[in-house]
């Protein structure tokens, strides 16, 4: 092969195929577009949803002398669900 003829099949291989607006609900697309045209540091503050965490927001901080001292805590305090459990 060529130069040119490389650099021809490197752009074709590199290429992501492109979502079709056909495959997508217009409801989804009607939501995504109005949050598109959102001032940015709106989209940011509805970007992230604070979750409550039981036990764990129920104080502003917690110390520990050992990291094994932390670990048995999470084991005895927090929910499963939490994912602080030893696997």
């Amino acid at each position: 092969m060529r130069g040119s003829e490389t650099s021809k099949s490197n752009a074709q291989t590199s290429e992501k195929p492109q979502a079709s607006k056909a495959n997508v609900p217009p409801d989804w697309l009607e939501e995504f577009e109005a949050a598109a045209r959102r001032p940015l540091p709106l989209r940011w503050r509805y970007a992230f949803i604070h979750t409550y965490k039981p036990v764990l927001d129920d104080a502003s901080y917690r110390a520990f002398d050992t990291m094994e001292d932390y670990r048995r805590w999470c084991e005895q305090n927090l929910p499963d669900w939490l994912g602080y459990a030893r696997v």
